[in-house]
């Protein structure tokens, strides 16, 4: 399940330019597999950046997200180049997203608390030092 859906991008958008960027086969209808790509690209970035601090995948969806889903599809879906107020929703929503990274917006859910916060630790490995002072000795002030 994705977060935003067909009918978010129609409601935003209106039926005649998502019919515009989605019929690709010109028979009249939007096609489900160009909506379903760029509503699973929506969500990959969403994720991307809501990944830093919340535990994926998300169980309530809350409306900010479903917004920035529906921002992130649509200019997916203007694969020509999208027309400034798109483009603008699309900037609006990345930036929202950042802050989501760094901490500065909160994401609420149906109950009023917050998403739990994804913790663990950090592990990491790397070689033994190479360049260290001993064996510079001669060849570099250290």
């Amino acid at each position: 399940m994705t977060y935003a859906s067909l009918e978010d991008l129609i409601e935003r958008a209106g039926a005649k330019e998502i019919l515009q960027v989605a019929d690709r086969d010109k028979d009249g209808t939007a096609d489900p597999g160009v909506v379903d790509a760029a509503l699973v690209h929506a969500d990959n970035i969403v994720n991307g950046y809501v990944g830093a601090k919340y535990a994926l995948p998300l169980l309530d969806t809350p409306d900010l997200v479903r917004t920035w889903a529906v921002a992130i599809a649509r200019h997916y879906l203007h694969r020509n180049g999208p027309p400034s107020y798109v483009e603008t929703d699309y900037d609006n929503a990345i930036a929202a997203l950042k802050d989501v990274a760094r901490g500065i917006i909160t994401l609420p859910i149906a109950n009023g608390g917050s998403p739990s916060i994804a913790g663990g630790s950090f592990q990491g490995s790397a070689p033994d030092e190479v360049f260290n002072s001993d064996f510079l000795s001669g060849w570099w002030p250290c």
